[in-house]
């Protein structure tokens, strides 16, 4: 059944740097089996979002690599992904963020990934597509996209801060609307061949601010694929606005996940 940890809303908002630092007590030891980290960013966004969470393990000692996502195709997104998975030196947790949920989803069956942790995150099923996922829920009217005539996607500059990234100061918000990775909206209505999720252990964290999904929809997704949850107030950009938060999920599951003999 899913465990749900609340997380407690800080009195006061901190800076990303603070939020993820670490302190000496919270390196892991030489004895940990999964030490490799692989963060897999989501559509209209790339990987310097994950600099606080990156900060955070890697001061506790984990080796941290990041996907540069080319948002063309779900296989571009995977194969991106298994090349980074490639490069491990070990087991590793598997981390996606919205649409990266859906490329973790296929490339985490890798023999690599121990683990996998879902960031507000999109979760299919094998011969589902992420689209699918939708069906029977409300998307929040602040996330508005805004669909070009070569098919690739953008959230709309102007409803930005207020769909993707409300908690984020507006000097950031402004930096993530400018630098928008636009995604193929194609890759939404492309199947799964695998759902990784089945044969690994998963967590999720479900930011409760998030305008970007409904609210019943996360939650359906993480009780679907047995996730241990916690629970953030944040929006839908809670990898970069709650670096510690997402960090001490991705930890957790380091330290519990037993990997499989090779």
């Amino acid at each position: 059944m899913t465990t749900i940890i609340r997380t407690a809303l800080a009195a006061a908002i901190v800076t990303a740097g603070m939020a993820a630092s670490a302190s000496a007590a919270d390196r892991i030891p030489e004895t940990q089996t999964v030490r490799n980290v692989v963060l897999v960013h989501g559509a209209f966004a790339d990987g310097s979002g994950w600099r606080g969470v990156y900060d955070n393990l890697t001061a506790r000692g984990y080796r941290v690599t990041i996907v540069q996502n080319p948002l063309t195709s779900l296989a571009d997104d995977v194969a991106a992904t298994k090349r980074a998975l490639a490069r491990q030196n070990g087991p590793a947790i598997l981390v996606g963020h919205s649409w990266g949920g859906t490329v973790i989803t296929e490339a985490g069956v890798d023999p690599k990934v121990a683990g996998l942790v879902y960031v507000s995150a999109l979760s299919p099923d094998a011969n589902e597509t992420s689209a699918q996922q939708y069906e029977g829920f409300t998307t929040p009217p602040e996330f508005v996209l805004d669909v070009h005539s070569d098919g690739y996607g953008y959230v709309k500059a102007e409803q930005f801060k207020a769909g993707f990234a409300a908690d984020a100061s507006d000097a950031d918000a402004a930096f993530m609307r400018d630098s928008q990775v636009p995604i193929n909206m194609s890759a939404f209505a492309t199947k799964l061949s695998n759902a990784a999720w089945r044969s690994k252990p998963s967590w999720a964290v479900i930011a409760t601010d998030d305008k970007a999904f409904d609210q019943k929809m996360l939650r359906h997704m993480a009780r679907r694929i047995n996730a241990t949850v916690t629970e953030v107030p944040a929006s839908h950009a809670v990898f970069m606005t709650q670096p510690k938060v997402v960090a001490d999920v991705i930890d957790q599951a380091a330290k519990t996940v037993i990997p499989a003999a090779r």
